[in-house]
């Protein structure tokens, strides 16, 4: 393969590595992204297609809100579906109305946004309140549908002048100025290594140092109860206990204690207990977390029904019908949210270690060529 130099090489057409080839051609560079597979099959297609906003904290909540940006530039661009739907985080107790409450009186009422049990009941398309205490809309969240947005992203990228997509092309090596392929050596300014959970297929030190595992979660999509019609994401208790929004208010603790005494069996498959409609009105459901450095193939039916009856139960439904179920997965550190390396001159990693990959992509490539996304040497 001869391909005349680029600006930027980026390894891996995630959603990480199409976010910075988008703005690299918005900053006018020259890109090639060099993917092994042929169509995206990993993380970013696998997931909610919740971009979550509203429910970080700290510097994740800066990156995010620049983010939200890029989704929308991006949507409009290559005609992808992106919709400003919000999530809708439903409280069924007074513990989980506290925490909503908590942040509401933190955030404001731009950001935060109570609701009454009937309006979430509603919200829900439940034809009762049914247990439900209350709730909170989070506006600045965004909704695409995660099967076509990345498709959708390169397939625009690849028509572009300046920019080339090569599919089927796995890298073997990286060093500056050069990505080494297995149809040969591409050739670029600066080269930026954005593969997600297999940085160790390319760097297994910096992965190593890093603390990288793989999270695998098990996930399904499931006919929409005729009466549920939000495009609105929908999060529960066991939501607030992942978010850093959430678990940074006061009554977390309390919850967290309250969650543990009637739904133990969700807090040991590590349950984020949500679900995000898609276009075509079927739902997307899940989701479980475990950890390992090479993921088993193999879901475990009790962790899938333990998902499906819960969120049955919040849309007051007696079961759900299921059409699809996957095992996703993407990377985890404990070390941090964030690994950003140096790894030689002109050569950077940049991989999400937490479940917010989506959520945060734009705006890491938008710190990137504004020159603030800061760094470490490699070891």
């Amino acid at each position: 393969m001869s391909t005349a130099p680029s600006d930027l090489v980026i390894v891996g057409a995630g959603i990480v590595g199409l976010a910075h080839a988008f703005e690299a051609l918005a900053n006018g560079l020259s890109v090639t992204v060099v993917e092994r597979d042929r169509q995206p099959v990993g993380a970013s297609v696998r997931n909610f297609g919740h971009c979550c906003i509203g429910a970080q904290q700290g510097e994740l909540l800066d990156i995010a809100e620049l983010s939200r940006g890029g989704w929308l530039r991006a949507a409009a661009a290559a005609g992808f579906w992106a919709r400003e739907a919000g999530a809708l985080v439903v409280a069924r107790s007074e513990a989980e109305s506290a925490v909503l409450e908590e942040l509401h009186a933190a955030r404001g009422s731009d950001v935060v946004r109570l609701r009454s049990a009937a309006q979430t009941a509603e919200a829900l398309g439940r034809d009762s309140v049914g247990g439900v205490t209350g709730g909170a809309f989070l506006p600045a969240d965004l909704r695409v549908n995660p099967r076509e947005a990345a498709p959708a992203l390169a397939a625009w990228l690849a028509s572009q002048p300046g920019a080339r997509v090569l599919w089927g092309t796995a890298v073997t090596g990286v060093e500056p100025g050069t990505v080494h392929t297995t149809r040969g050596p591409v050739h670029g300014s600066q080269i930026l290594v954005c593969v997600g959970h297999d940085l160790d297929y390319l760097f297994p030190e910096v992965a190593e140092a890093h603390e990288i595992q793989r999270c695998r979660l098990n996930m399904a999509r499931v006919k929409a109860p005729a009466a549920f019609r939000a495009d609105s994401a929908v999060l529960t208790a066991t939501s607030m206990l992942r978010y850093d929004a959430f678990t940074a208010q006061p009554s977390a603790a309390r919850l967290r204690e309250e969650v543990l005494g009637h739904s133990p069996e969700l807090l040991e498959i590590g349950a984020n207990v949500m679900f995000t409609r898609l276009p075509d009105g079927t739902v997307l459901v899940g989701d479980s977390h475990h950890y390992d450095a090479t993921t088993p193939p193999f879901l475990d039916e009790r962790v899938s029904q333990l998902l499906l009856d819960a969120i049955a139960d919040v849309l007051g439904v007696p079961h759900l019908e299921v059409l699809e179920r996957w095992q996703g997965v993407y990377a985890n550190s404990r070390r941090g949210p964030l690994l950003v390396r140096d790894l030689a001159p002109g050569v950077r990693a940049i991989s999400v270690t937490s479940g917010v990959g989506m959520t945060l992509s734009f705006g890491l490539a938008a710190r990137t060529f504004a020159g603030t996304l800061s760094a470490t040497a490699a070891d």
